[in-house]
Formats: C-alpha cells, structure tokens, sequence
C-alpha cells in the first residue's frame, strides 16, 4: 500500500504506520512458543512448562517488543523505498483507538503516526567569492627568551623580606570588607595569600596592597564589577581593611644546567635546551596558524552557505555539548549543583551542526575524503612531542574511535586547503604575543 508523506514545514515530514493485529499476534506466538525449549520454571522439567503459563508470564514483554520491531521495521521500509533522509530520530506517537480499527480485511490494526525531519537540500556555491584571512607569525631569538624567562617565573620560590610590597612579591594578608557598614559573605579573610601583579585579586585591591610594610593596614573603596560573579554585590561599592602579614620576594632559578635538567635536558646544556624550546614554541605557533585558517574557512563557509539545519540533530549536539561541559567542569574539580541550560549551547550546536553538513556535502562532491598517509601523518607528528613516539602511533591505532577523530582532523584539513584554493585569501602577519595570547 503506497504511504502518503505529508510536508509539515521545510524539513519536517509525517505519514502514519499501519501495522495489521494478525502480524503481531502470530510473530509473538511464534516467539512464545520458542520460549517453552528455554524457559524454567519452578516445579516444570525444562521444555515443558506449558505455554499458557508462559503466555501469562512473557505475553505483554514480547508483545511490546515484537511491536517495537514491527514499528521500527515499517518505518525503516517506508523511507528506505520512498528514498527519505531521516535527520535523527523519529517521534512515533500511537493514534488514538490503535489496535481497534477496522482494516480492509476487518481485522484490528495498530495505526501509528512517524514525525521526523530531513536532511536539508543545499548548495555550497561559488567559492571564489570567498574571503578568507590566513595568518602567518614567525618565532624570534627574543620570544625564546622571554619563553624561557615564563619557565623560570613558573618554577619561582618565594622567601621573606623587610620591606614595602611591590610587585611579584606574594603577600600574606587579613582583610574585611563591608558594604554600608556591614560585612558581606566571601569579603574576608585571614591569613590570605597571593601574588601582587598577577590578577589573582581585582585590580584596585592589588593596587591597594601595594607599598605596605608589615604590621601596616590601609582602608580603602574598591566597586564591584556589574558583571562580577558574585552577583550580590556587583556592582557595588565596598569598604576594605587590610593588614599586610607577611611580604616574599620572588627568587626566580638560576639559567644554568639544572634549571636546563629540570626542562627534560638530561646533560644540562643550555644550547639544546633553546633548541627545544624554540622547536616547540614553532610547532605551537604551527598549531594555531593552522587553527587560524581554519576557523577563517569555517566562519566563511558558515556565513555564506544558506541552509535550515535539523532540529533534531541541533538537540542532539545541545546534550552532547552538555554533558562534555559537564565533564570539563568535573576534570576541574569544579562541583555542578545546578544544570547547565541548554540555550547556552543552542548557537554553537547549530553552527556545528550547519557546518559538519557543508563540510559532508564538499566532502562528497569533490573527493576530499581523507587518506591514509594523510591520518599517519597526523599520528606521527603527535607522536614527536612524547618520549616514546612508537608507543603513542600504536596507541592511536589501536582504537577506531580515536583513529576517527585523526581522520575528521584530516578531513577538515582538505577542505581547508580546498576552500583556500578557491576563495579569495587576505595574507595578515600576525605578532608572535598576539598569536599566543599573550598581547
């Protein structure tokens, strides 16, 4: 019988499953009477607990189950003959009075409506009329120093010392802030710690905590941020007290051959230990001009192709973003008591979403697909950054779904290069700080 597909909007489609009685009821016979060659029972011999009562048991599991795969098979049938794109999952809802109507041999059928959407039909166009930003940067004598010199500032050990605070130093304070006179919740402490210059405290409490000896206090405004994170006090004026506990001057390590060791360079030498730190200040600049284009290609592709991308697998993202905030947060040790609203990902799951069908439908028109050589090249470039790169190639290949996220990087990567063989590319030298989000 030929299946009416009605059009609800751009991508949402529906027709009705109809599923005679007499089907379902001879399939879960079928499968009841399988069931008395395993079954037990207490009191009954295998094989020979008699079928009413395992009629009685079983019946309305295998029912279900058996209409569950009557459903799932009709429907599969259905959009496979009508040639349909299902986007996601289904919504099969039964109608009312199913199982009671009349069919055209009066027998009762289940009658079912199927709700889904489909892939939308696009066009990615012409792109020549593309314009895309590629950034180049370039690693000088000066930045491997200053690299060098962050090494240090993160391995820095900190010893007491007479006199005013000043930057760099970490201070020991007590503080107590009050708003109208009152103290609030998390505006005091003791015995506080942390480094003058480095942003760990709002701007005018470090400025404030500046210049004291100590045994010295100083009392002080500070107005809270409209944004602040602590929503009840954003926004307003506080009064602080501070008392300066102790003052510790930084003591940053020597440049020297044990400093070069504690870099992984196991005979000390200063020389190879630049040689190092430029090697992998190159492959991180490498990196992120890479991601540079990349995201220039996307955003370009993103704003330029026009398309309703499925709700359904925008929904689906939503919940996969979700869960891998949640899981982020949770690395962190960061406690979530309250869920994370959906709309906060609704954007970014549509242009993921958006993209990943632009990126399937260059893919496919024009062989992009990814090659072997290209994955393994990826693989080993990974690799070069760890002390045993063999170990890690095999560790790649040794699970196909981390092997698929080097091939959907590789297939990024020639679509990038495609696009960028078309559209109208603007060269931009980008400063090294900048680069690293260090400007």
């Amino acid at each position: 019988m030929a299946v009416t597909i009605e059009t609800i909007s751009t991508l949402e489609r529906r027709f009705n499953l109809v599923i005679p009685s007499a089907q379902i009821e001879k399939e879960v016979s079928s499968r009841l009477l399988q069931l008395t060659r395993t079954v037990r029972m207490q009191g009954f011999r295998p094989g020979k607990v008699p079928l009413r009562m395992i009629a009685s048991t079983y019946g309305p599991q295998v029912r279900s189950e058996v209409l569950g795969d009557a459903i799932q098979k009709n429907f599969s049938d259905t959009v496979s003959e009508q040639k349909i794109r299902v986007a996601g999952y289904p919504r099969i809802e039964a109608k009312p009075d199913s199982g009671k109507t009349e069919g055209a041999a009066n027998d009762a059928s289940f009658e079912f409506v199927a709700t889904f959407e489909v892939y939308p039909e696009f066009s990615v166009g012409d792109l020549s009329v593309l314009k895309v930003e590629r950034a180049s940067a370039a690693v000088s004598d000066a930045d491997v120093d200053k690299t060098i010199e962050t090494l240090q500032r993160q391995r820095v050990k900190y010893d007491a010392v007479e006199r005013k605070s000043s930057k760099d130093d970490r201070v020991t304070v007590d503080f107590v802030g009050k708003i109208d006179g009152v103290a609030f919740d998390g505006g005091s402490a003791q015995d506080f710690a942390f480094v003058l210059g480095e942003r760990q405290m709002l701007p005018e409490f470090d400025v404030n905590a500046t210049g004291l000896s100590v045994g010295e206090h100083k009392v002080f405004n500070l107005t809270f941020p409209d944004d602040y994170q602590g929503k009840d006090v954003a926004g307003k004026t506080a009064e602080f007290t501070v008392t300066m506990k102790k003052t510790e001057g930084p003591l940053l390590p020597s440049l020297d051959a044990e400093f070069a060791k504690s870099l992984g360079i196991a005979d000390g030498d200063l020389a190879k230990m630049k040689a190092d730190v430029r090697l992998n200040l190159e492959r991180e600049v490498k990196k992120r001009l890479q991601n540079h284009v990349k995201n220039s290609v996307m955003q370009a592709l993103y704003e330029s192709v026009k398309m309703e991308a499925p709700k359904a697998l925008i929904e689906m993202d939503v919940q996969r973003l979700v869960e891998q905030a949640k899981s982020d947060l949770a690395q962190r040790g960061i406690k979530q008591d309250m869920p994370l609203p959906p709309d906060l990902f609704q954007e970014q799951a549509k242009r993921r979403v958006s993209l990943g069908l632009i990126l399937n439908e260059l893919v496919k028109s024009n062989g992009l697909e990814a090659k072997a050589e290209q994955v393994r090249a990826i693989v080993d470039e990974y690799a070069q950054s760890y002390e045993d790169p063999t170990e890690v190639v095999r560790w790649y290949y040794s699970d196909k779904q981390r092997l698929g996220d080097v091939e959907a990087i590789a297939l990024e990567e020639n679509v990038v290069q495609f696009v960028l063989s078309k559209a109208k590319v603007e060269e931009k030298a980008v400063p090294f700080d900048e680069l690293m989000g260090r400007a």
